[in-house]
């Protein structure tokens, strides 16, 4: 039997035993439904006037006319829903007796006829709602017995389907996975064998042809051609610089996938056509089979919109050539384009000429008119200077000259990147270097009426550093920490000991830094984002290369409009 018969057997029963358990089910429901309603509409609604009624007959004496009313009109509703034997009778008896009692309201006996014809009425209808109620019990222990029966079945039908249609199903799959992994793997003398004559059997027979077909090709000198035909454009495919194999006619033999993303072209459109075509339409193809003549200027890179921004290429023109069997002249059969990616050494030799312009721009203009200030200010023909005066030039003077370490620090930042700083690593008084560089920045600090305020532990080891440049750290921090901070606020500037360090902290509360560049401000060049262009973004990366040459740590703990603290650590 074939698999989609057997499949459209089971559940096709099975979807049938369903729609019968359903119809089972609906129908007694509606049934136990219409029981239900019957006790309510007919034997509950005549309980509920017959209560009225004997209500109404006890107010009869307090208020007549309301309670004659609201019985006659009770009594009007229950000869309409008289339903069970002998209830027209009592029905009867009970107007006849309150037409008497409408005529002698004060009559006792009346009204005890009355209520003995209510409660002849009532108890057919408590006697009829029990007979119905059993009856109604019935039908429901009936529902219970067919869709148990009906459910049972659809059970075994869909148990037996579980157990075994997956099982059909699955192992022939299985066999053959396997046997499709075997041809994977070149064995191409696997077979199947399925004997039944459905599905399965009519895709082994083809999946066996397919096999000896296979065999029959992998024996052949053409398979082996084929293979490393397959290997050579794999090879090709994986290199990360782009190539173009062209004939001696100029048409495209092979392109690999990095060539094919920066012409923008697919490999159909590319592999079969003529280069000299294909330029007329792509100007990058154009440039790149154009060879350069050998008596032209030194050749130019290539540039190139690549992995989402410019990118620099060299080209190389290769010409193959061969000697063909019984001669030895050699004759050219194509050409191979090459494009080294040059892109990382271009923009290393773009940001070194970038930081050398900035330097000269930032640091050399700017020192040379101090310079000149000074001098003028030392000339006796520009007026005498009082004490404070004079001291103010020195501390300039030493400002100057602490610059001009400082853009030699810059200059040579490739021993920063290297190794090769030169360090005076001894013990230090972390008190005098906080001290040194608090002095260098407080003429910048007092002209935006900002307060320093040094909080340090008291008797403080000293700290194996170069105190030289361990200030020019800390007065790195305090520099950008007064650039940053708003006019008459507070930096503090702390120092304590954790663990075996003497950790130094410059706190300040400007505008804090997004937690989205908290782990890029050491970067070297890197500058936050709407933050004021006044440096080259070096003085933290050259602050954080200081303090690691010296085993330390640095770090900067920060939340936006908050403030920020930029701490680094030295060992004791």
């Amino acid at each position: 039997m074939r698999i989609k018969t057997k499949l459209n057997l089971g559940v096709g029963l099975l979807f049938v035993l369903i729609i019968i358990l359903t119809l089972v089910s609906a129908f007694y429901i509606f049934s136990i439904k219409k029981d239900t309603e019957n006790i309510l509409k007919a034997n509950y609604n005549t309980l509920e006037y017959s209560r009225n009624m004997l209500l109404s007959l006890d107010e009869i004496n307090t208020s007549k006319d309301n309670a004659i009313i609201i019985f006659k009109d009770n009594l009007h509703k229950q000869t309409q829903n008289v339903t069970e034997a002998g209830e027209k009778q009592e029905t009867d008896n009970l107007e006849r007796s309150f037409a008497l009692l409408e005529k002698n309201s004060s009559d006792e006996s009346l009204k005890m006829q009355i209520r003995q014809d209510i409660f002849e009425i009532m108890k057919l209808n408590m006697n009829a709602i029990k007979q119905k109620s059993d009856i109604a019990k019935h039908t429901a222990e009936t529902a219970n017995l067919w869709i148990a029966i009906v459910g049972t079945l659809c059970f075994l039908i869909a148990f037996n389907l579980l157990i075994n249609l997956p099982t059909n199903i699955a192992n022939p799959i299985k066999e053959l996975t396997l046997s499709i992994k075997e041809i994977a793997n070149k064995n191409y003398s696997e077979r199947v064998h399925f004997t039944n004559h459905n599905e399965y059997g009519d895709l082994a027979k083809s999946f066996n042809t397919m096999a000896q077909k296979l065999q029959e090709y992998n024996d052949s000198n053409l398979y082996k051609l084929f293979f490393e035909k397959k290997r050579l454009e794999t090879l090709i495919n994986n290199m990360h610089d782009p190539i173009i194999g062209l004939d001696n006619k100029h048409i495209v033999l092979f392109a690999n996938d990095e060539a094919l993303k920066i012409v923008g072209m697919k490999l159909e459109d590319v592999i079969g056509k003529s280069a000299s075509d294909l330029a007329l339409s792509n100007d990058l193809i154009r440039s790149l089979i154009l060879k350069e003549n050998s008596e032209s200027p030194k050749k130019q890179p290539l540039k190139i919109f690549a992995h989402g921004k410019e990118s620099y290429f060299e080209k190389e023109i290769i010409n193959i050539t061969i000697i063909p069997t019984g001669e030895e002249k050699e004759i050219n059969i194509g050409d191979v384009i090459i494009l080294r990616n040059i892109t990382l050494f271009k923009e290393l030799d773009f940001a070194k000429t970038n930081f050398i312009a900035t330097v000269s721009h930032e640091l050399k203009t700017p020192i040379a008119s101090i310079k000149l200030s000074l001098q003028l200010l030392e000339n006796g023909k520009t007026g005498d200077m009082n004490d404070d005066q004079k001291q103010l030039v020195e501390s300039i003077k030493d400002d100057s000259q602490r610059l001009l370490k400082i853009t030699g620090e810059l200059l040579n930042l490739s021993q920063l990147e290297t190794g090769n700083i030169q360090l005076n690593i001894e013990k230090s008084n972390p008190h005098e270097i906080v001290n040194y560089a608090v002095e260098a920045v407080k003429v910048q600090a007092d002209q935006k009426q900002i307060k320093l305020i040094i909080d340090a532990d008291e008797n403080l080891q000293d700290v194996k550093a170069d105190s030289e440049k361990t200030g020019w750290v800390l007065i790195n921090y305090l520099s950008n920490a007064i650039r940053y901070s708003s006019e008459k606020s507070t930096i503090f500037i702390k120092l304590k000991k954790e663990n075996n360090q003497i950790v130094f902290q410059v706190i300040d509360t400007g505008k804090g830094i997004d937690t989205r560049y908290k782990d890029k401000v050491f970067d070297k060049y890197f500058q936050v984002p709407g933050s004021q262009k006044s440096g080259t973004g070096l003085g933290l990366a050259i602050s954080k290369e200081f303090i690691e040459a010296q085993n330390g740590n640095v770090g900067v703990e920060s939340n936006l409009g908050l403030g920020s603290t930029f701490w680094f650590s030295l060992k004791i």
